[in-house]
């Protein structure tokens, strides 16, 4: 189920949306100059907390995990990709919190902390009882991550960073890296799910696989 005011947008330093699923929470919340989406994601049989990229504005997302009259324990911090922008506020979200870090192989030494969990394509992340999968989408960086929970009572939520977004691809700095990520979207993505998974992007609004499939040739032919 979706919270009524769920419409996959946030404005802008403007108010976080939650949206409410069977057994976790995912909080939207638009942070830093160039409208990084950060998600916080909460189970809700244990209280406990996963960040999907501490983007920027550490004093508002840190401000998330206490909104409730349960503090929210941040158990990881998980960093979809290397850029600067998806991890300014990362140093003092994991000092504050005590929380793990993890991030894609290749990505990690780029990171400004210590990751604990190096990640790669198949892993999974613990969020309380539940299970977040790690899809290594390869092309916007080396060791780009996409996140995907899938709803036992639902359908999939697929957390993107910025190798996925409304209208295609991320931004690639080679043909040979364009065709790794159009590759592993049409494998590991497209290719393994269904069109009802709805699509948690880096920056901007939602989607969902099915809005976007058709496009897949287009994407392909255009090269970006």
């Amino acid at each position: 189920m979706t919270a009524p005011d769920y419409t996959g947008h946030v404005d802008a330093k403007g108010d976080p949306s939650t949206r409410d699923l069977p057994d976790i929470t995912v909080t939207k919340l638009s942070v830093g100059p160039i409208d990084n989406n950060a998600y916080l994601l909460v189970c809700k049989h244990t209280g406990e907390g996963v960040l999907i990229d501490a983007a920027n504005d550490a004093d508002r997302i840190l401000t998330l995990l206490t909104a409730t009259s349960a503090p929210t324990p941040l158990r990881t911090v998980i960093t979809t990709h290397q850029h600067w922008d998806h991890h300014v506020a990362l140093p003092v979200v994991v000092t504050a919190t005590g929380a793990r870090t993890a991030a894609g192989v290749p990505d990690a030494p780029a990171l400004p902390v210590t990751v604990d969990q190096p990640l790669d394509h198949g892993d999974t992340v613990a969020l309380g009882d539940c299970t977040l999968e790690i899809i290594a989408l390869r092309g916007h960086t080396p060791g780009s991550v996409a996140v995907l929970y899938r709803d036992p009572k639902g359908h999939g939520h697929l957390f993107t960073g910025d190798s996925l977004f409304p209208g295609g691809p991320g931004k690639t700095n080679s043909p040979q890296d364009f065709t790794s990520l159009m590759d592993d979207l049409e494998s590991r993505v497209f290719g393994q799910l269904p069109d009802d998974t709805w699509v948690y992007p880096g920056h901007g609004d939602d989607t969902t696989l099915g809005r976007e499939r058709a496009s897949l040739p287009q994407w392909r032919a255009r090269g970006w």
